[in-house]
């Protein structure tokens, strides 16, 4: 993803750690995630007035009856020596906020004293059509390896589609990983719809704002297939297994960072 599964790899003393809410957007994310440019993009294909409603309704809701992501449903399969990770987890967010707090995650920690083990360093992008974009994404991971710990870069490819919610993203350059890509997609929640349209449950956007007067909510599921590999001879056991174990539990740990970060934004909309 721009910044999401270019994460998950080695880190074990930190993911140890109670996770708090320390997360934060980095000064170049800062400036390029709200050019006029990209807004006009998003509303070409996002109606802004709904998003904005619906900005208000969550951010009510919240302070009434707080919104609870349970934990990433993680499914782990290996064929071949390629490990392959099927998530689902939800967002309590719009698809639309999902998918862009997943493309452009803010930079991460586990607590305010801790290092940073996601940090955003560049998004360019490299070509545009229409409501598809292929752009390069770079950022630092901290790891915990035997005695060695650190930071080292991962730079992604990543094709996205800002229409669909989808993404695609292949490593172009990643340490101690051979194989590294995955997608993902992000679909809607009509997560008062039991309450608000009683028997006649919405199957669209359009049936949800009819029978819910416009007060439902929308959250969103996120659901993503990774696969890794590590490089030679990391890829033998013992190795292997401790590199797999670390790999799933560090990336289990970052989806919940980043619930937790849509939650602090809820509270501050």
């Amino acid at each position: 993803m721009g910044g999401f599964p270019g994460f998950g790899v080695w880190m074990n003393q930190n993911t140890q750690q109670p996770l708090k809410a320390g997360s934060k957007r980095s000064e170049d994310d800062k400036s390029k995630s709200g050019s006029p440019k990209e807004s006009n993009n998003l509303e070409l294909y996002h109606d802004s007035e709904e998003e904005d409603k619906q900005i208000k309704l969550w951010n009510v809701a919240e302070r009434k009856h707080p919104w609870y992501d349970p934990p990433p449903k993680v499914k782990v399969t290996t064929k071949r020596g390629i490990c392959h990770m099927n998530i689902e987890f939800t967002l309590g967010a719009t698809p639309l906020a999902a998918f862009q707090h997943l493309s452009k995650p803010p930079s991460l920690s586990i607590d305010m004293s801790a290092r940073q083990l996601l940090k955003n360093k560049s998004r360019k992008v490299l070509k545009k059509d229409g409501p598809r974009q292929i752009l390069e994404s770079e950022n630092t991971v901290a790891f915990d390896f035997l005695w060695w710990s650190g930071a080292f870069p991962i730079k992604l490819i990543v094709d996205e589609n800002i229409k669909d919610l989808t993404a695609k993203y292949k490593k172009e350059k990643m340490m101690f990983m051979k194989v590294f890509e995955g997608s993902y997609k992000v679909e809607p929640i009509f997560v008062d719809s039991e309450r608000l349209c009683k028997r006649r449950l919405p199957k669209t956007r359009e049936e949800y704002k009819k029978c819910s007067g416009g007060q439902g909510k929308i959250a969103s599921k996120v659901i993503v297939d990774q696969y890794f590999q590590p490089s030679p001879p990391f890829n033998l056991p013992p190795f292997s297994w401790y590199i797999n174990g670390i790999t799933i539990r560090t990336t289990k740990t970052l989806l919940q960072m980043i619930q937790l970060s849509t939650a602090t934004l809820r509270e501050l909309s």
